[in-house]
């Protein structure tokens, strides 16, 4: 009986006009609150997006790599070495220490002169070829009157060591490092050390000595 007259006293409560009317609906937190958390979700979705990426602009391929720099065109190469066509291997340098080291690139073209017979199915440059080319590397680095070398009396000694790691094709870049380890100008002996790469890659590398006289 008296929990009879309590809910009734509870429902002219809520039906009083002195009341509240939306107090007769329950409360829900997440009806409230899941639109708000929705929004500011958004709201940070989109500003980041719109900070981590930035519009992209896509360079060219031609644009993207530099040319090698020209520390010694063909002409100087010419003036030091006594090497001619078809046995001129070195086309440019491009890091110079006279007496130290020397940095030389040669173009490997299928136009030549050895592919045609090496091999005529599948240009390769004669691993012989490369380490000549180095050689004249090391000719550049060796022949001034730093060193005391002399273009009439010098000559390329031997060879040891020598590992050749892949192949070098037409259309590749032969990049060519020659360092001077050793010099004995007493019996006019040079040792080097040299590496080749294609790509960044080395394909050839080796022990060369190098015979100098004076004039």
């Amino acid at each position: 009986m008296a929990s009879t007259l309590f809910s009734q006293s509870m429902l002219s409560l809520h039906s009083s006009p002195f009341s509240n009317k939306r107090t007769s609906l329950p409360f829900n937190p997440s009806f409230v609150s899941a639109p708000s958390r929705k929004i500011r979700l958004t709201s940070v979705v989109s500003s980041t997006s719109t900070v981590d990426s930035p519009p992209s602009v896509d360079t060219p391929i031609e644009l993207k790599y530099p040319a090698f720099p020209t520390v010694m065109d063909i002409n100087q190469i010419r003036e030091i070495l006594p090497h001619r066509f078809p046995f001129l291997l070195v086309d440019r340098v491009i890091e110079y220490n006279p007496g130290v080291s020397a940095v030389g690139i040669k173009n490997v073209t299928i136009n030549d002169n050895f592919f045609p017979g090496h091999f005529p199915e599948r240009p390769i440059m004669p691993g012989v070829l490369m380490v000549e080319a180095m050689a004249q590397v090391g000719g550049l680095v060796m022949l001034q009157p730093e060193v005391g070398g002399s273009r009439d009396k010098f000559f390329f000694a031997g060879v040891d060591k020598v590992r050749f790691r892949k192949p070098v094709i037409a259309g590749d870049t032969l990049v060519m490092r020659m360092n001077l380890v050793k010099l004995q100008k007493r019996f006019g002996i040079a040792k080097m050390e040299g590496k080749a790469y294609v790509g960044g890659e080395v394909v050839c590398e080796g022990e060369f000595l190098m015979a100098m006289g004076s004039d």
